[in-house]
């Protein structure tokens, strides 16, 4: 093997690209880049009927757009049918594998003979040392591995330490279908040695899948790779992750206004540590990841707190850089349509001057979005309910009052306003959140927002001066 380690994510397209299949993205992408190797992607489109090229378009599209692109284009797996079947030819030359022509009929006597029996299903080796000659003539044979009958095979495993296979439970598995189609154990294994794969780290469901693999890299005298069986996700009920608890695909974690940085933060979480850190930035976890920290258990999902991390991160955003990612992420949001009821120009001008006071309130892309909406409603304001309750109860002669003085202001700006509402609300045995919080409801409908200073900073004093008018009577 070379120096170099060599990682690969290996997804079936048969839907989009599953969280869980994320994180295992991740890890081979973090490994890589923290030992100075590359990673690399496989499709895994062997079932023609259930592979489609939009789902493989979106597991391309769902990587890149979590930071996590491969170092190399991406690798068909049926293109390679070819190179799986000239490696089933070299097994049957060294003797490593045989033609089986036992019937269906046959096999289905065996399965039952083996539940009769309370035994798991194996092939009882019939054709194994059968002359070819004997062969019916009506049957087209699959060809299977010559696996060895006794003794076991250890899996040196990074995460679940040496896993031990009985090689009579391994038994002389199917390598090339009776239809020439070689099987997904067989593809693997020839496809990672032929793309130079290091190190498989992929979830536990392919432990088993493991010992039947290295027995293929034995028999063709490959060294067998670093393998790193990593638990699968559950939910927080304990359960295997489902729809029910978050097992969606990232195409819908991006519509729920998750930031990349940060579903990186949450996934490299779940199942690897170092010490108590739960803010890490892709530079650290690049720093200080090793597969030998991966843990043996199970991790469990827990939307409030990626929900939690996404907002840490959302905060420490450049202002440039989130307006800019509101921007790009418009056709993906639910209400994105807010960000498109101006020019383009006036959606950024606007942005980027609201975006200090906005950016520490949201913890998720959509709620940020929604909370611009002040920015660009039209008048009149559609009031909510408290918002129009606030006004009614003596909110409205306090803008009346207040209209004339702001209008009067020569500097527009957040520290020049305050100035005069408070002298305002001293002059009249007001507290400063009496006289604001009428401002707020009739400047953005709402009762929650930036500092409201800020918003008619930002406004500027013609809008602002409209919207107050409105309420004032």
């Amino acid at each position: 093997m070379t120096d170099t380690v060599v990682t690969r994510f290996a997804p079936s397209p048969t839907g989009f690209l599953h969280i869980g299949g994320a994180r295992t993205a991740l890890f081979n992408w973090l490994y890589a880049r923290a030992t100075g190797g590359k990673m690399l992607l496989r499709i895994e489109d062997t079932d023609r009927e259930r592979s489609t090229e939009p789902a493989v378009q979106a597991i391309i599209e769902g990587l890149a757009w979590m930071g996590l692109s491969a170092d190399e284009p991406p690798v068909s797996q049926f293109a390679r049918a070819q190179r799986h079947r000239e490696v089933v030819e070299e097994l049957l030359a060294k003797g490593a594998a045989y033609r089986c022509y036992a019937s269906q009929a046959e096999l289905t006597e065996m399965r039952e003979k083996a539940r009769a029996e309370k035994r798991p299903p194996r092939y009882d080796g019939r054709w194994r040392d059968r002359d070819p000659s004997e062969a019916p003539a009506d049957v087209k044979p699959v060809i299977r591995l010559r696996a060895p009958l006794e003794g076991e095979t250890v899996v040196h495993d990074r995460v679940q330490g040496d896993v031990r296979f009985p090689n009579k439970d391994l038994d002389d598995f199917v390598l090339l279908r009776s239809d020439g189609n070689p099987t997904y154990m067989l593809a693997v294994v020839v496809d990672d040695y032929d793309m130079g794969v290091t190190h498989v780290i992929r979830g536990d469901d392919h432990l088993t899948n493991a010992g039947r693999q290295t027995l293929i890299y034995k028999a063709m005298g490959w060294d067998v790779p670093v393998m790193a069986h990593i638990p699968l996700i559950h939910g927080p009920d304990g359960a295997k992750l489902s729809k029910r608890h978050g097992a969606l695909g990232i195409e819908a974690y991006r519509a729920m206004g998750y930031l990349p940085v940060a579903l990186r933060n949450y996934l490299v979480r779940l199942g690897w540590s170092h010490g108590d850190d739960e803010i890490i930035s892709t530079e650290d976890m690049i720093a200080w990841f090793g597969i030998d920290d991966i843990n043996k258990g199970a991790a469990r999902f827990d939307f409030a707190k990626l929900e939690a991390i996404n907002g840490h991160w959302i905060r420490q955003s450049d202002d440039a850089v989130l307006v800019e990612t509101l921007m790009g992420e418009r056709d993906v949001l639910p209400n994105g349509a807010i960000l498109k009821a101006r020019t383009d120009d006036e959606v950024r001008a606007k942005l980027t001057a609201a975006m200090p006071g906005l950016k520490g309130r949201a913890k998720t892309l959509v709620e940020l979005a929604e909370s611009t909406s002040y920015l660009y409603a039209d008048r009149p304001l559609d009031l909510e309910e408290k918002a129009e309750a606030i006004l009614a109860d003596g909110g409205r002669p306090i803008i009346a009052a207040l209209l004339p003085q702001f209008a009067a202001v020569s500097i527009w700006s957040a520290g020049e306003l305050e100035t005069l509402v408070r002298a305002y609300a001293e002059a009249n045995g007001l507290k400063l959140g009496k006289a604001a919080q009428p401002l707020r409801a009739a400047l953005t409908g709402r009762t929650t927002s930036p500092g409201v200073f800020d918003v008619l900073e930002v406004l500027g004093r013609e809008e602002s001066l409209a919207r107050l008018g409105d309420q004032a009577g």
